[in-house]
């Protein structure tokens, strides 16, 4: 490729992995031995940011930044995004997707700051995260030069990059057999390539190793466990009557669903770029988070904002999984969604039982469930002769059209 002599210092988002690990030493070759300054946002990744500043250095760069984003990607990305019930294409709870662009502003922050003349990543020129980076960059520093290796580089595969890696004497924490390509955070874990390429071959949940945020739901307790979360105006604020930061609960219901086998979903998405791709995804406390919620919106809601938050929720969704969270229409949204939750708050009680999330109560001070006009029995606040007057007038369209032998 063309060296760009212009380029003496770039911030690259590091996590440590494969990709990220090459590019450093790729960089300094391209870029006529350029400035690296490395990045890793930690949204909640754990053990995977360990001995990052050593590997860092070691391999080229001049310094790493670990930024600490916890609190606030779940506080700025997670709430509004549960509180709009957003799940992309029915099964997917969005774990990679919002934490992206929380990433990227933090990167954009430390590009200007040390007056970087680029900002690189190593997403594939195959997925949805390329684009959450870079509308996020163009977001926040809209005439940075972005540099991502994939789209220009001379690897095809990650056997190759592997290769490369060993040539370099990169140390890696993967194997050629076991090179799931994985992505973790505070909400989920993702596994993709190898044997679940083939949509045909059942995900290995019993092998030791493969689940990593809990267990397969035949492998979970045989007995059920009850878990109740308390939310204010939409927002979780306490589990089983312990009131926890937001950060704490996240991580209290992942240990509670993880062990029940809750919140593991195998999926063929489709992709942005307009592929599809097979991915499994363990999210159990946001499988938790998401049932209590809407459990507690079914109560407090009425009808037609319930029906309508549904519809606007798909949308909300796909803004996310697209990257595009700073844009007008996300925040016109999220502000409509917040409308919606003025009165959710309440208790909302779940069984748990190898897999299954069963609802076992709710109750709220907003509740709009009035059991005396919906009791089978005697009541003296609902006319049951109006319902005649009412169907006559709904219908009134369907008997004029029967009427003109318009119905087939």
């Amino acid at each position: 490729m063309a060296k760009d002599n212009k380029i003496k210092k770039v911030v690259l988002a590091y996590s440590g992995g494969l990709d990220t690990s090459i590019i450093i030493p790729w960089l300094k070759e391209n870029y006529d031995n350029c400035e690296v300054i490395a990045v890793s946002g930690d949204v909640g990744q754990g053990t995977e940011l360990e001995g990052l500043e050593e590997k860092a250095i070691k391999t080229g760069a001049s310094k790493l930044y670990v930024e600490d984003l916890n609190k606030e990607f779940i506080e700025e990305y997670v709430w509004p995004t549960l509180k709009a019930g957003a799940v992309y294409e029915g099964k997917y709870l969005l774990g990679t997707s919002f934490a992206r662009p929380i990433i990227a502003k933090r990167i954009v922050e430390i590009a200007l700051a040390e007056g970087a003349d680029a900002i690189c990543h190593g997403c594939t020129g195959k997925g949805n995260d390329q684009v959450r980076f870079e509308l996020a960059i163009k977001a926040y520093a809209p005439d940075m030069k972005i540099i991502a290796p994939w789209r220009t580089w001379e690897f095809k595969s990650r056997e190759e990059e592997i290769e490369y890696a060993e040539k370099k004497g990169i140390p890696l924490k993967i194997n050629r057999e076991t090179n799931y390509s994985k992505d973790k955070n505070i909400w989920h874990l993702s596994h993709e390539g190898l044997d679940l390429e083939d949509p045909a071959n059942e995900p290995k949940y019993n092998e030791p190793g493969f689940l990593e945020l809990g267990v397969s739901p035949e492998q979970a307790p045989d007995k059920p466990e009850y878990v109740t979360i308390h939310f204010e105006k939409g927002v979780p604020t306490a589990v089983n009557g312990e009131e926890m930061d937001s950060v704490s609960i996240v991580k209290t219901l992942n240990e509670i669903g993880g062990r029940n086998g809750i919140g593991i979903t195998d999926i063929v998405e489709n992709r942005l770029v307009g592929m599809k791709a097979r991915g499994v995804y363990e999210t159990p406390g946001g499988t938790i988070l998401y049932a209590a919620h809407n459990k507690l919106e079914e109560l407090c809601l009425d009808r037609d904002t319930f029906h309508y938050k549904q519809n606007v929720a798909n949308r909300f969704a796909e803004l996310v999984y697209y990257g595009q969270w700073y844009t007008p229409l996300r925040e016109a949204i999220s502000a409509f969604v917040d409308s919606t939750q003025q009165t959710v708050t309440g208790d909302v009680k779940l069984k748990l039982y190898k897999g299954n999330i069963i609802d076992a109560g709710v109750t709220s001070p907003y509740s709009l469930y009035d059991e005396e006009i919906a009791t089978f029995d005697e009541d003296e606040v609902y006319d049951q002769n109006d319902s005649a007057g009412f169907i006559n007038l709904f219908g009134l369209p369907i008997k004029v059209r029967a009427k003109k032998g318009l119905i087939k």
